[in-house]
């Protein structure tokens, strides 16, 4: 009677799944990859001198993956992951052109999720970076 119980419940739960409720009730989500989530960044301020320097930003915030890219402005970066809640990256005139507000976000592409009800990837929220 028990696995009679259980064979329905798992059926129940993949039916919502497939519909999209939830990645994690979903088998088939399995290489989809979280939406990024930015807590802080650090320094939040700093001079363009520092930039120019090539002054390093850490970004702390959660859902970070290996293909998590930083986006300064408009323009996608690779990160190097610390962990699964800290990017780091170089900064240089190359990416900050001079002194005003940056635009700080996270992007994670999508995963091979394809069309099985799974989300996967996309952006943060942004922060901004005051470059004196």
């Amino acid at each position: 009677m028990l696995s009679r119980i259980c064979v329905l419940c798992l059926a129940v739960v993949a039916t919502f799944s497939l519909a999209g409720c939830n990645n994690a009730l979903n088998p088939l989500c399995g290489s989809s990859r979280p939406v990024p989530v930015i807590g802080s960044i650090s320094p939040s301020t700093m001079t363009f001198a520092q930039v120019q320097q090539g002054a390093t930003l850490t970004v702390n915030g959660s859902n970070f993956v290996s293909s998590s890219q930083i986006v300064i402005n408009s323009t996608a970066l690779a990160a190097n992951v610390v962990s699964a809640n800290q990017l780091t990256i170089k900064l240089g005139a190359d990416v900050i052109s001079g002194p005003g507000s940056v635009k700080i976000k996270v992007h994670t592409p999508s995963g091979n999720s394809g069309d099985l009800g799974c989300t996967s990837g996309g952006d943060s929220g942004v922060l901004v970076l005051t470059v004196d």
